[in-house]
């Protein structure tokens, strides 16, 4: 799997774009996210795609273009950055990093912004609070009850208020205008117009009253002031940004979830003492020991020792996984039985958990088409709105409106005005549903790879390894009557110990399973045939397990049992003790327990299935038809699966990709998405858009709903984003809309679009109960049958 190429990479020639991260900081709505794409899209060959919510650029750029550069650009914005350090290995979740920092915070910041964030805030709220309900409460306006609430709106207009001041005055140094610009403004004309009707207005007369009024007024000759406005926007907002980082922060928990898998310590054997040592400092080769209840420190094999492990975490498997001697384990699992001792086979950024950690991380930089067009319309609607104020004001008071009247719809203009949630409308989504979806063990690339998944209308499926387990195992053991059935197993296992051969392997494991671990006898004189089979002398008994050849001495049944192997596209073998046919063995690839309901699933939602495989037309056939699939490609080659997806794509099919082998990235590539199962190899994986990490095929439908929720939300966010902004621009435009009133409409409709998204947290796939009967449903293989 291609890792992201990090600022500290090995230098590459000069033609070829690398890609970098940079961590930006100061940005707090999608005009923000436009200028520092606008910036680094200057540069003679870059392009940048800007992350609101994770508060991140994906940067592609030509090597000959330092980081070094492209940080003084953004800085040259107004905006802070530095490259992201790319992770060694999964994320340590015992010291703060960028995924726990505040997303608007600048590179640095952590729990002490935070803390500052929310101590601006209590202290903004014991300040405007008493003017607030002043404000509104015609009955408590005791005498000189203005100016006690001048003295508590002071602070909070000037330093409650302070960083939007301060990021509006870093913009225009900059020739910038952000939300932040419409916020300061909006608070300093409230005040200023305020502390004009106080000291020379009338309105700091001594019995002053002020009726309450959500909608702006004319003074009748009485100054009115706006002090609830000037303490009430940045109450507001403040209160507003505050919970939404707290829950973008939560659509972003994937990452953390991830980091707190990882195992700090672990105990080694090294010289044949154990020690503990932190997890960091495995190196490949060690032998780790995991305890019950302990997790797994990093991928490896087991040495020694068998137990269940849990994998839900890392994988969304929702049964545990059975671990003996020689089986791989992946880092993250939690042991739930005996102790392993385990040899250590990749660390730190080879482990899968670290490669889920980079492809979520990266999964949650892009951007959907429709939010690319949201992202342009917001970077030039500050200035846009800024232009509609002033044309408010300059209407107003050119038809001869009151004063007051003019400046307070002027005002409302400028604070009502929310391009925040057209930056928040995807990334919230996405950073949500890229963390759901690798708790279901679904890992997706990017947003680009959602559109195509909700999109698909075809699915061409592998056999071997997808819709098959891609080991061989004993599908059937056929005996007459006369024989035990688990006496001839145990023979023909007993001289299987000495071949290498898949089937061998195949039978002995299938041996050991219906023996209860029983050891089995000891074979001698064993002896392999090329082409044929093998023979020994096992308890004094010739033993031999071959292929069937003429069939012409053997017992109907067993004849009947080696031609239903045969139309089944399994292999059969006959076991000989002595000269006389004891039993027929038939070992194939057996079929996933839930692709039957996968594939009926992929049909429920209107895709088409296709296999595509290149083992035999009687396997690929017997496949499926227990799966109901009509259209099978038998025999292709990886150039023929190629050719395949093109053919489709060329009937005007939009083409996904199931596959796991080598044999499958080409078409995996071809495809307009390619879907690669985790056992699979890295060259299928590199090929693929999504990723399925548990084994169960399930996965696979559960991907197109994540996908289609996911896009829904997407346009659901965007849809209440554009039309806020043109329900309440026009209303405060007009004097309908009071400043405050505005301040708080604003602040909840970002806090709905991230709302809305921290949905897809708790997504759960609805999968149809009821299935057809037919031939199509898949038969559970039994054990062994026995024939007269």
């Amino acid at each position: 799997m291609a890792d992201r190429p990090s600022p500290t990479a090995s230098p590459v020639p000069a033609d070829d774009p690398v890609s970098t991260v940079l961590v930006v900081g100061g940005m707090t709505c999608a005009a923000c996210v436009g200028r520092v794409e606008k910036k680094l899209g200057r540069l003679e060959g870059v392009s940048a795609t800007v992350n609101l919510a994770t508060g991140r650029a994906k940067v592609s750029h030509p090597a000959s273009v330092s980081v070094a550069g492209l940080v003084a650009v953004v800085e040259s914005a107004g905006y802070t950055a530095r490259p992201a350090e790319p992770p060694a290995g999964p994320p340590d979740p015992t010291r703060p990093d960028e995924h726990r920092r505040p997303p608007d915070g600048p590179p640095g910041s952590g729990g002490e912004e935070e803390r500052r964030e929310r101590d601006r805030l209590l202290v903004t709220t014991l300040l405007a609070a008493p003017v607030l309900v002043l404000s509104m409460v015609p009955a408590w306006q005791f005498r000189n009850w203005q100016w006690l609430c001048f003295v508590l709106a002071a602070p909070v207009a000037v330093w409650g208020a302070w960083p939007f001041h301060h990021r509006a005055l870093r913009g225009l140094r900059h020739g910038t205008a952000t939300m932040d610009t419409l916020v300061s403004l909006g608070v300093a004309a409230s005040f200023a117009w305020s502390s004009y009707a106080l000291f020379l207005g009338g309105a700091g007369e001594p019995g002053m009253t002020m009726p309450l009024s959500l909608v702006p007024s004319a003074s009748d000759g009485v100054a009115h002031v706006y002090l609830e406005a000037a303490v009430g926007v940045p109450l507001f907002i403040l209160a507003g940004r505050w919970l939404e980082g707290r829950a973008r922060r939560g659509t972003g928990s994937a990452l953390r979830s991830l980091a707190e898998l990882a195992a700090k310590d672990v105990a080694v054997r090294r010289g044949g003492v154990e020690r503990r040592i932190p997890a960091a400092d495995l190196a490949v080769g060690d032998v780790f020991l995991v305890r019950p209840g302990e997790r797994v420190a990093t991928d490896g094999t087991v040495v020694e020792g068998s137990s269940a492990l849990d994998l839900s975490l890392v994988t969304g498997e929702s049964h545990p996984i059975e671990a003996g001697p020689g089986s791989p384990v992946i880092g993250g699992a939690v042991n739930s039985g005996g102790l392993l001792e385990v040899r250590a086979d990749a660390v730190g950024a080879d482990t899968q958990l670290a490669r889920i950690t980079r492809l979520v991380e990266d999964a949650q930089t892009g951007k959907a088409a429709v939010q690319r067009l949201a992202d342009s319309v917001a970077a030039v609607f500050v200035p846009a709105v800024m232009s509609v104020s002033v044309t408010v004001l300059g209407f107003w008071l050119g038809a001869g409106a009151d004063r007051q009247a003019a400046i307070t719809a002027a005002v409302a203009v400028l604070v009502v005005a929310c391009p925040c949630a057209l930056g928040l409308a995807t990334p919230t989504a996405l950073l949500a549903a890229t963390g759901r979806g690798a708790r279901l063990g679904i890992l997706v690339s990017g947003v680009q790879a959602l559109e195509r998944l909700k999109h698909i209308d075809t699915v061409v499926l592998d056999k071997t390894g997808t819709l098959t387990s891609g080991r061989m195992s004993v599908i059937a053991v056929t005996v007459p009557a006369d024989a035990d059935a688990g006496e001839v197993l145990r023979l023909a296992a007993a001289v299987e110990q000495g071949s290498d051969h898949p089937l061998a392997h195949a039978i002995v494991a299938h041996a050991h399973r219906q023996g209860d671990g029983l050891p089995l006898p000891r074979p001698v004189g064993f002896a392999a045939a090329p082409g044929s089979g093998v023979s020994a002398m096992v308890d004094g008994e010739e033993v031999a397990v071959v292929r069937p050849g003429e069939l012409s001495g053997i017992p109907g049944r067993l004849r009947e049992a080696v031609h239903a192997a045969e139309t089944a596209g399994h292999t059969a073998v006959l076991v000989r003790v002595g000269d006389v046919p004891r039993a027929v063995i038939s070992v194939g690839d057996t079929l996933r327990s839930d692709a039957y309901r996968a594939v009926e699933h992929l049909r429920r939602l209107g895709l088409r299935p296709v296999l595509a495989t290149g083992d035999r037309e009687a396997t690929a056939r017997s496949i499926a038809g227990r799966l109901g699939i009509t259209e099978v490609h038998a025999g292709a080659l990886p150039e023929d699966k190629a050719a395949l997806v093109a053919t489709l794509q060329g009937h005007g099919g939009r083409v996904a990709v199931v596959g796991d082998g080598v044999n499958d990235a080409a078409a995996l590539a071809a495809a307009d998405l390619g879907i690669a199962m985790a056992g699979g190899t890295d060259a299928a994986i590199g090929a693929a858009d999504v990723t399925l990490v548990r084994e169960d095929l399930q996965a696979l439908p559960d991907a197109v709903r994540l996908a289609r929720h996911t896009l829904a939300t997407i346009r659901a966010n965007l849809v209440w984003a554009f039309g806020y902004n043109l329900v309440t621009l026009p209303l405060a435009a007009v004097g309908r809309l009071d400043p405050m009133i505005a301040a708080a409409a604003m602040s909840a409709s970002s806090l709905l679009v991230v709302g809305n998204s921290l949905r897809l947290r708790t997504w759960k796939p609805s999968r149809p109960r009821a299935f057809g009967h037919g031939s199509g449903r898949p038969r559970t293989a039994t054990g062994w049958e026995t024939a007269s």
